[in-house]
């Protein structure tokens, strides 16, 4: 079966009847690797063919479809067709003319690149794979469309008619009326890294870009990247196939949980009227809150997609609301949280303020808050999507397995959906990674309603084995770290504001700032809430723990030698480990002073 994005069963309820029978008929006739978009809006221009088909060897046809019975047409010529709408003559394009446009429109998206098109030859400059258009008339059948003389307005070959899509049609002879709608038949197959940059040209929304600007489309002579990252077909599918309702996506680590809430939240607030209640993102941990309200803020969203980690919202509504504060002290997080349940169950705050709630970081949040968050959703959407991945549970871990999604009011059953693919990490990195967190990730099953714990499959993308040091103190091992990093940005060409250094405790993080003090490297130390500031150019420091959500082409982790932490739980540990090495997309680097089991471990490996 063919692959069709947007799944069909989540946009049935917009398409037409003929559209919905040509998509099954897609679907069921075409091969896997066929790949089917449905009302997708497509390249720099966004126009929205009703479907674009791709196929590696095949290349690309985009489709217009009609409804449209043999009594609703007037008249019909090769520029204008004349139809009958509620009794009234409206006239309009013909439809291969629609068609031609919308394959236009592709067409000169992909020819931007060099890499899609021909460098020599009769057809140099011109697409370096095959490309056509046609028209289904879903309605209308083959002696119907020649007896009222419409071949003379489109040619038969680009047509498929009524009886040429029923269930029973042969899928050979199916696939033969598409491939007749090639006009422009010159070129070859396209490689996978051809794929990959076809996706990124047409569909913006699924580029992968994790430092810097996004590709601005308005630049026509804007340089484009040499390596195109996009969501893979998984993540792609998903993300455009969330609905309202309650929904949840186990993923382990680099899995793009996170690419996937943001592609969400900017669908929901481009389809934002002028009435729409706001968009709410939560986070656990304050610098992935600070991150991503920074992300909205760039892209003008700030105003729609309100991101906050929780408690930094439960402050803010507490603040609006008139309602008391909690007095500082150990126990005002708590009490905040608590202060927060109070008012709702009074109606002093009011549930329902959001059209939609997208969480991430969900295995770091205790039942009650899941169930408090739920009750702000708006009952009229009830759209409500968690991230979650219990591997990188590491706040309190006994909780994580003592309720069911029901249990605080998340009804996913049949809407929940698993990612074991982590593209972030190099295999290199993720094979360091789980030398400490192998017995952690062995997959579990649950039922729907219950939390799996995932086993991560690498993607196989290979890069430096991570340098492994061992020396003879923590100070020694702050000293090399800065040298390293130095290096890495004299050498390596990474700018500051891509290292990471992340430490177990305050202790290390003390150690490593005062090494890149002395060598008078630009860095920042995130201690407290509003320490962290992701577009500064500076060496991040912060602890494993804080580092959750983040990610960085270079990341450091000194002080391995050290854990497990005496009297800390070991698997608790490994999971602190497991969640800093996998912030690292690029390189990795790991020292180690002390005889910890973790740093013996590791350093056996080297």
């Amino acid at each position: 079966m063919a692959v069709v994005i947007p799944a069909l069963s989540t946009c049935v309820a917009r398409m037409t009847s003929g559209e919905r029978r040509l998509a099954e008929r897609l679907e069921q006739k075409l091969e896997e690797d066929y790949l089917i978009w449905y009302d997708v809006p497509v390249g720099p221009k966004q126009t929205q063919p009703d479907f674009v088909v791709l196929h590696p060897r095949r290349g690309i046809l985009v489709l217009e479809t009609k409804d449209w019975k043999l009594d609703t047409l007037h008249k019909a010529t090769r520029q204008y067709w004349e139809i009958l709408v509620d009794g009234q003559i409206k006239v309009v394009k013909n439809p291969l003319a629609q068609a031609r446009h919308g394959a236009i429109d592709v067409v000169n998206a992909l020819e931007r690149d060099p890499q899609l098109i021909q460098q020599s030859g009769l057809h140099a400059g011109k697409l370096a794979f095959p490309w056509g258009h046609g028209v289904v008339f879903t309605r209308i059948t083959r002696k119907q469309f020649e007896n009222a003389g419409l071949d003379q307005a489109i040619e038969p070959h680009l047509v498929i008619c009524q009886d040429e899509m029923l269930e029973s049609e042969d899928p050979e002879a199916f696939q033969q009326r598409l491939w007749e709608m090639f006009a422009h038949a010159f070129g070859g197959a396209m490689s996978l890294p051809q794929l990959d940059r076809v996706r990124w040209n047409l569909f913006p929304e699924v580029r992968v870009q994790t430092q810097g600007a996004l590709f601005d489309d308005s630049d026509a002579d804007a340089d484009l990247p040499d390596v195109m990252k996009v969501m893979d077909l998984q993540q792609e599918q998903l993300a455009r196939s969330l609905g309202d309702g309650h929904r949840v996506i186990h993923g382990v680590a680099g899995s793009g949980k996170t690419m996937i809430l943001g592609y969400r939240a900017e669908y929901l607030a481009k389809a934002q009227t002028a009435s729409s209640k706001p968009i709410l993102v939560l986070c656990f941990n304050e610098p992935l809150g600070v991150k991503l309200h920074s992300v909205f803020n760039a892209k003008g969203m700030a105003d729609r997609v309100h991101a906050r980690h929780f408690h930094k919202w439960c402050y803010d509504q507490l603040k609006a609301y008139g309602q008391n504060l909690p007095p500082q002290g150990r126990n005002f997080a708590d009490q905040l949280v608590d202060n927060v349940i109070r008012a709702v169950d009074r109606k002093q705050i009011p549930s329902g303020q959001y059209q939609a709630i997208l969480i991430d970081e969900g295995h770091d949040f205790k039942p009650e808050w899941l169930k408090l968050v739920t009750q702000m959703v708006d009952p009229s959407t009830n759209s409500l999507l968690l991230l979650y991945d219990d591997a990188q549970s590491i706040y309190e871990r006994s909780r994580s397995r003592q309720f069911s999604f029901k249990s605080v009011g998340i009804q996913a059953q049949g809407r929940t959906t698993i990612l074991k693919i982590n593209y972030r990490n190099t295999k290199q990195i993720l094979q360091t990674a789980n030398l400490i967190a192998a017995d952690l990730l062995s997959p579990e099953d649950r039922d729907e309603d219950g939390i799996p714990l995932v086993k991560p499959i690498g993607c196989g993308r290979e890069g430096q084995d991570p340098i492994i040091v061992r020396l003879p103190s923590l100070r020694e091992e702050a000293d090399r770290i800065a040298e390293l990093l130095k290096a890495q940005h004299e050498s390596g060409g990474n700018a500051w504001s891509d290292m990471a250094v992340l430490c177990r405790d305050y202790e290390v993080m003390d150690a490593c700032a005062q090494a890149l003090q002395r060598m008078k490297l630009p860095h920042q130390v995130r201690k407290r809430t509003g320490e962290f500031h992701p577009s500064r150019e500076a060496i991040k420091v912060m602890t494993m723990k804080v580092s959750k959500g983040l990610e960085f082409p270079v990341v450091a982790i000194p002080g391995l030698g050290q854990m497990p932490v005496k009297g800390e739980d070991e698997k608790e540990e490994a999971r602190l480990f497991y969640v800093a090495a996998t912030r690292a997309t690029d390189k990795l680097i790991v020292t180690v002073s002390g005889q910890g089991v973790f740093g013996e471990r590791v350093c056996a490996s080297a």
